[in-house]
């Protein structure tokens, strides 16, 4: 099962650790996040605990109205066992029942400036991102013109060095040899790579570069929705290939299905070029602007035609 720990929410999100570092391996299972409000009120039945407890202003108020015994007795049951951490929003001043019992027990709790809304839409976005399902591809993954292109095909086809050009003409790596790609929404697929081998790129005779050193922060990025999948295989004479563009191929990753191209490798064909050219008509299509259908088209209209026609056909 896919998680998080508190210590990755806290850099990500940039928290302030104020109790239980002891903790800050917990894991998190859930994306959503907890607001207890009727859990400081004392009613418990239903409470969350297995997800990230969020503390604002409303909570903390009424939390100070408490006497002594209930507030330790809201706290120590706010503490469960399989509670990841715990948050407190605005930057307020964490209660001091809760910094004793969540040291205690060995419950992180971090504080934010942010607000309470913003800072809950925040995590969330991260925690899905982080927890939704995920898949591994053989492949490697560029941002080419803003379009998450997902490039395909056997090993020693030439994807690394095609990508290598894409970088050296002005576009973006994301991922080299292996891509992880989450489904973090309905039709919506994020790739990013592994951290070990981030921002590296494998050409075979050179071995493996760095290219982010090479060619500079600019020529990498860190994740990309995935919009096209570009398979290269090498040039069979026999093969019918798509030379039109109205049939549009699809392939299905997890839940999603893509574009799919596929691209005959052999000596002269620039592939980089190509991809390009896929790219900006991926971007005119989605604008309503097809080429190929406008040919098929005005194709159609001049076959239509009968020679020899005239306004005074089948008079009498």
């Amino acid at each position: 099962m896919s998680h998080v720990t508190a210590r990755e929410v806290q850099d990500k999100l940039d928290l302030e650790l104020c109790a239980g570092e002891r903790g800050l391996d917990r894991k998190i299972h859930k994306s959503d996040i907890s607001r207890p409000g009727l859990e400081m009120a004392g009613y418990f039945n239903f409470y969350p605990a297995d997800r990230v407890q969020l503390l604002g202003k409303t909570e903390l108020s009424f939390f100070a109205m408490l006497d002594e015994d209930k507030r330790i007795s809201r706290m120590g049951r706010l503490c469960a066992e399989n509670t990841p951490c715990i948050v407190i929003a605005h930057g307020m001043d964490v209660p001091v029942e809760l910094a004793e019992i969540a040291e205690r027990v060995g419950i992180p709790v971090f504080k934010t400036k942010t607000a309470s809304t913003r800072f809950s839409g925040m995590l969330t976005n991260f925690l899905e991102g982080k927890l939704a399902p995920m898949t591994t591809i053989h492949g490697v993954l560029v941002d080419v013109y803003g379009i998450g292109i997902l490039i395909t095909g056997q090993s020693g086809v030439g994807k690394s060095e095609t990508a290598l050009e894409l970088v050296k003409r002005g576009h973006r790596l994301v991922a080299d040899d292996l891509v992880e790609i989450r489904e973090v929404s309905q039709n919506v697929l994020i790739g990013n790579a592994p951290p070990l081998i981030e921002h590296m790129l494998e050409i075979r005779g050179v071995g493996i570069i760095d290219i982010m050193n090479l060619f500079g922060a600019s020529a990498v990025k860190s994740d990309k929705r995935v919009l096209i999948v570009i398979d290269l295989e090498l040039w069979e004479p026999e093969k019918m290939y798509e030379r039109l563009g109205l049939d549009e191929e699809k392939i299905q990753i997890m839940e999603t299905k893509l574009t799919k191209l596929t691209v005959p490798v052999r000596p002269g064909r620039n592939l980089s070029v190509i991809i390009e050219v896929a790219a900006m008509d991926y971007r005119m299509k989605r604008l309503g602007i097809n080429g190929a259908q406008d040919f098929s088209d005005k194709l159609n209209r001049v076959i239509g035609e009968s020679p020899g026609q005239n306004k005074n056909e089948g008079k009498d």
